[in-house]
Order: C-alpha cells, then sequence, then structure tokens
C-alpha cells in the first residue's frame, strides 16, 4: 500500500499524520511547545523547539508504522501563516519565531491603515493590514529594534526554517509568502512598495516556489535519525487556512468551510484572485487555478475556555470529579437558555480581532445585562457570539464571491451539537460535519499526492472525505437572531471609536505593574 504523510505546523504544536493511499489515518503524532508571552502583546515561539517537535513527530510516526521500502511515498508540509524569524549570515536565529497573534506591531499597523498606503498594498496582497503580518512586523523591528533588524542576513518563517534545517536551501511557497503582507497575487512575485516599506530587499527573502514543488536530498544526520529514507520527496505544501479547505472537500465553486478552533476562520476557494473594496477579507494561494478567499477570527474556542475558566470554575471542578469532559457540562447549561439568550449578546474580542473589523485594540464586552440573566445566559452568549461574529465574515464573503452553496464545519467546536445548531440556524444554512478529524493534515497530505502524481486532481480528496452530521436550521430561532445580528453589528461599529482608548490604558496599567514588579 502507498502512504503519505502530512505535517502540520501549528500555533501550539506539530501534528504528524500517516495516511494510507484511501486517505484513512494509520499513524499520528502530537507534539507540543510553549508559547512565550514575556510583555504585553508579545506572542513567540522557539524555532528550535518547533523543529524538535517536528523531528519527534515524524520519527514516532515511521517507527510505530514500520512501513516497508518504498511504501512512502512523501511528506507534504502545511505552517501556521504570518511567523517571523530574523537569520544571520549563518542562517542562526537573532529571535524566536514572531507569531501571527503577536500584536505589538498595532501602532504600525493602525498608521498604514489610516494614511491610505495600508489600502494600496492590500489591493495588490490579498494580506489586510495587521499587526499579525510579517510587513508590519519588519516594519515595527525597523523603528524600534534598528540593532537586531540590521544584524539579519534574512527573514523567514518557520517553514522556511524547517526547510533549511533539512535541506539546506532557503525557499517559501506561494501560499506562505502572499500571507506576509509583501507577495503581489497579481504578478506572482515579492511587491516592490511592500518591500521598500517594510525595509527589505529581495535578496534577503527566500526563494519563490509552488506549493506543489518539490524537495529531496535531506541532510543525512537528520535522516537517519528520523529512520527515512533522504531521498524520499517532500512536497512545499501550503498554509494552514487554504489546506483546511482542501482537507474538508471544500474546494467546489460556493462550498464554505467554517472552523471553529482554538480561533476560527471563514473560507472559500475561487479560481483566481479576488479583493474585497472594504478590506475585510484575505485572499491566499493554494495551488494552481486554486484561491482561497475569507476571514480569520482570533476568538475561537479560546473564549469558551475563558467563560469556562472564569465564570465556571465550580462546574470545571465537579466535571473532573465527574470524569465528564467540562465543555459538554457547559453546553448541556447552554441549552437550558433560548435561542438569543433573552437579548444578552456578546462581543467575544479578548485577543483582539482581526475579520472583518482588523482590530487589534478590539475588546470583548457583555451588553444587554439584566437582574434576569444568569450565567447560563452568559455561557449560551459567549457562544452565540463566537458564530455572530463568524456571521458578519459570512456576510463580507458573500459580497465578494457570493451566496454560500453549503457549509463544511470542522474543528474542536463540532463535537458540540447544540454548538453545531447554533452554526446552523445564525447562518440559516444547511451544516454538514466532515468525516476527518485532521483536515489540515490530509489537505497537505492530498496536496503532496497530487504534486507526486498519486491523484489527478486535487477534487480526489472526495473520497476521503465523508459526513458525520447534517444540521439543518431550526425556523424557531430565526426571528431571535435575525434581529440580534443586527444589534450585533451596529454595536461593533460603535465601540470601535473606544476600543483604541481602553487597550491603551490597558497597555499603559500591564507597564506600570510590570515596572513596579521590577522595583
Amino acid at each position: 500500500m502507498d502512504y503519505m504523510i502530512g505535517v502540520d505546523i501549528g500555533t501550539t504544536s506539530v501534528k504528524t499524520v500517516l495516511f494510507d493511499n484511501a486517505g484513512k489515518v494509520q499513524g499520528y503524532s502530537n507534539n507540543l511547545y510553549p508559547l512565550y508571552q514575556d510583555v504585553p502583546d508579545m506572542a513567540e515561539e522557539d524555532p528550535e523547539e518547533i523543529f524538535s517537535a517536528m523531528v519527534d513527530g515524524l520519527t514516532t510516526v515511521l517507527r510505530k508504522a514500520n512501513l516497508s521500502a518504498g511504501e512512502l511515498k512523501g511528506v507534504s508540509f502545511s505552517a501556521a501563516m504570518h511567523s517571523l524569524i530574523l537569520l544571520d549570515e549563518d542562517h542562526k536565529p537573532l529571535t524566536r519565531a514572531i507569531t501571527w497573534a503577536d500584536n505589538r506591531a498595532v501602532k504600525y499597523a493602525d498608521e498604514l491603515r489610516e494614511n491610505g498606503v495600508g489600502k494600496q498594498i492590500y489591493e495588490k496582497t490579498g494580506t489586510p493590514i495587521h499587526p499579525m503580518t510579517p510587513f508590519t512586523k519588519l516594519i515595527w523591528l525597523r523603528n524600534e529594534h534598528k540593532d537586531l533588524f540590521d544584524k539579519a542576513r534574512w527573514f523567514v518563517g518557520i517553514k522556511e526554517y524547517i526547510i533549511y534545517k533539512l535541506f539546506g536551501v532557503l525557499k517559501e511557497d506561494y501560499s506562505i509568502a502572499n500571507a506576509t503582507g509583501m507577495f503581489n497575487i497579481f504578478k506572482m512575485d515579492w511587491d516592490d512598495q511592500a518591500l521598500e516599506l517594510a525595509g527589505v530587499s529581495r535578496d534577503q527573502l527566500p526563494e519563490l516556489a509552488d506549493t506543489t514543488d518539490k524537495l529531496s536530498g535531506m541532510n543525512p544526520d537528520y535522516a537517519r535519525v528520523i529512520g527515512i529514507d533522504p531521498d524520499t520527496p517532500f512536497v512545499m505544501g501550503a498554509s494552514d487556512g487554504p489546506l483546511a479547505n482542501l482537507g474538508v472537500n471544500a474546494i467546489d465553486p460556493g462550498v464554505v468551510a467554517v472552523t471553529i478552533g482554538t480561533s476560527g476562520a471563514v473560507r472559500v476557494v475561487t479560481d483566481k484572485p479576488k479583493i474585497d473594496p472594504k478590506g475585510r477579507v484575505f485572499c491566499y494561494y493554494l495551488a494552481p487555478n486554486k484561491w482561497v478567499v475569507g476571514g480569520p477570527v482570533n476568538n475561537g474556542g479560546i473564549v469558551f475556555r475563558w467563560v469556562r475558566d472564569q465564570l465556571f470554575a465550580p462546574e470545571k471542578i465537579t466535571a473532573e470529579q465527574m470524569k465528564i469532559d467540562s465543555y459538554d457540562l457547559l453546553t448541556e447549561i447552554a441549552s437550558k437558555v433560548p435561542a438569543g439568550s433573552d437579548g444578552l449578546i456578546f462581543h467575544p474580542f479578548l485577543g483582539g480581532e482581526r475579520a472583518p473589523i482588523w482590530d487589534a485594540n478590539a475588546r470583548g464586552s457583555f451588553f444587554g445585562l439584566t437582574r434576569t440573566h444568569t450565567r447560563a445566559h452568559m455561557v449560551r452568549a459567549a457562544l452565540e457570539g463566537i458564530v455572530y461574529n463568524l456571521y458578519t465574515v459570512m456576510i463580507a464573503l458573500e459580497e465578494v464571491v457570493g451566496k454560500p452553496v453549503s457549509i463544511q464545519a470542522t474543528g474542536g467546536f463540532a463535537r458540540s451539537a447544540l454548538w453545531r445548531q447554533m452554526l446552523a440556524d445564525i447562518f440559516e444554512q444547511d451544516v454538514t460535519i466532515p468525516e476527518t478529524v485532521e483536515g489540515t493534515a490530509l489537505g497537505a497530505a492530498v496536496l503532496g499526492m497530487y504534486s507526486l502524481g498519486l491523484i489527478d486532481d486535487l477534487s480526489d480528496v472526495k473520497q476521503f472525505v465523508g459526513a458525520t452530521n447534517v444540521h439543518h436550521p431550526n425556523p424557531e430561532t430565526f426571528e431571535a437572531y435575525r434581529a440580534l445580528v443586527p444589534i450585533y453589528i451596529r454595536l461593533s461599529r460603535q465601540l470601535q471609536t473606544e476600543y483604541k482608548a481602553i487597550a491603551d490604558y490597558q497597555r499603559n496599567q500591564d507597564a506600570k505593574k510590570k515596572a513596579s514588579d521590577e522595583l
């Protein structure tokens, strides 16, 4: 039998998944690493810890699988977008990997959005202006850490660093490059204006490659540790968002992928790049004639975790004692509250927000609280608020690519029947839950299969993806959600004028506390 490995280099772990030629999981490893947040707005990871996790994952999966010679046809990469690592002349890291969640470039993102230059860049790159991007991170580093910036010979992301360590070449696929905010999606090359603003030159960036390009000739020392033939082909692969669409069979026109994990996203595939005149959605490359248009949100399951830990600590302890899932207990509590939470609205912006408002200063809030509301209302309002926010992304997406035909929904939220139904009710669309559990890794593997000629077309992914649940919208909830969603949207717009003020206050308080702690 033929096998393919998908390696998903994520924000919190590397998932290494072995698939057979029927798309079934035959091996799995999930290797974690820490996120460093030493100062406010920081979100960094150690590139060596990520590389070690990747090596450990491949080693574990291959040893357990004990494949015969020639059965492993290849390995293909997925990686989280927007990471940035500064390297010296010898390709040694001068920084940790600065992740998408790092907001320290917020000042420069705000300036670009306000002076109109950001809109010019977005219209060429398809990447909204936000502190998540390497583009804004480079401007921040050049202005506030010039000595460090000037020491750098290379500017790369985590996937490029791993590829260099394994193969000794600096290459960056179009999909990851697209997400830097410095890649012109109409010329398929680095954008001169963006590079000038960032203060970097082409020869400081990796060589560009298609997502289907192949690598071989792995460093023999690493090949020996992993237990892999050094000539095994590795496929460049793409970024995690586009590959998640592929992995859940959401690549046909009008088929939308909605993901709620720690964060979330709404995405659809088109045959050519599309730009939103209002700058609310991204456009990222997947493969030839496949572009993914959509919007990511910072606040998905991480909000549910906050509700559990901060508002339902006693129930969390009770669930642990009863050996039941604490989230299942909370959704059971939320299910006793009617749709719309009796007029309680929650804006889930606990970590700033990306789509559709692209405001790193955004903050969360409950609106409409009365004496009649309980914690049960609050947990349901939080779940609804996450979906309201995704629905506002869908509204923007519809203006760019048209109405969805169907929705494929994935992520940790899919374990909750209540949350799945909530998605169908608020979107007023049928929601299908694909059978696959590791959609991004499967997407990487399928792209690898296509690159290596093991399948004829990316649409062959439909052979590998079944369905576990289909939820139909419940008309009894329409009245409540149709009344509340417009209020949610109007509030978001009105509060945006105050988000920066409260965020600046909080940052000042954090700085004062840090200074006090150091005395």
